[in-house]
């Protein structure tokens, strides 16, 4: 290995390190947009208890967005929130989120109950007893920044809210669809699900990109190796035609010592 088929090795590394990882990436895209595939068929699937979905204490699963689940438990109202910033139908108001403590774990889930104009609107569910709600599951929002009035709060930050309530909470919110019996006064819109994504490309196609990166790394080593090789052959075919030649010219040095000897005799 001369200095120069070393500095090539570098750079075969570094481009086979970027074609594998170019590769990962595309297979990640495909996995994604198999998820966004599912995620859009989500809403039409039948509804099924959110405790075959969601595991407590464990991430918001990947194919959850916008699958419709049931929940029985009864609301914990004293920890009703308001949620600041929101709008429905072009007006400005406020998500009403209330917990609910889900029969036979003693955990929470949050329920978005609907939207209010004012704060005021935002009354407590109409029973204490048991409840059946049906929603569409949703992914936590991301930590909101500033300060909010008491009672209120910036985004659905799942984790903001596990330290304010304590206990154990599910790593979700639903929006509520329908409640039996129904605890929501007639001052509470409900908010319809949020529509999910459209997936985009192909899933197939972006496998196939990364297929193609993969091969170009091989590709790339094997033209190095073939490089090399033809190098190294090169190298040893000139090392053998020096020797040829040199032992081509002692032979006449020797004739010539010869005639010289018999001259002389």
């Amino acid at each position: 290995m001369t200095p120069r088929w070393l500095g090539w090795l570098v750079v075969l590394v570094a481009l086979v390190v970027l074609f594998v990882e170019l590769g990962f990436w595309q297979l990640g895209v495909a996995r994604d947009k198999g998820v966004d595939k599912s995620v859009l068929a989500a809403p039409t699937k039948p509804v099924v208890p959110m405790k075959d979905l969601v595991k407590l204490g464990e991430p918001f699963p990947a194919k959850g967005s916008s699958r419709r689940v049931s929940v029985h438990g009864h609301y914990d109202a004293k920890h009703q929130l308001l949620v600041t910033g929101r709008r429905l139908h072009g007006k400005a108001g406020y998500w009403v989120i209330t917990p609910l403590v889900v029969d036979g774990t003693g955990a929470r889930v949050v329920i978005l109950r609907g939207f209010v104009r004012t704060p005021k609107q935002a009354t407590p569910p109409t029973t204490t007893g048991d409840v059946t709600v049906v929603g569409s599951l949703a992914p936590g929002e991301s930590p909101s920044t500033g300060h909010h009035p008491p009672g209120q709060i910036g985004t659905v930050d799942l984790a903001s809210l596990l330290n304010r309530w304590g206990g154990s909470l599910y790593n979700a919110f639903l929006f509520g669809i329908r409640e039996t019996p129904n605890a929501t006064a007639p001052g509470i819109t409900r908010v319809p699900p949020p529509p999910p994504n459209p997936a985009g490309g192909l899933r197939l196609q972006n496998a196939a990109y990364a297929l193609q990166w993969w091969l170009f790394a091989a590709f790339a080593i094997y033209i190095y190796g073939r490089m090399l090789r033809d190098d190294y052959e090169a190298r040893a075919g000139l090392s053998d035609a020096d020797a040829a030649g040199d032992n081509g010219d002692e032979t006449p040095h020797d004739s010539d010592a010869a005639s010289t000897k018999d001259t002389h005799a």
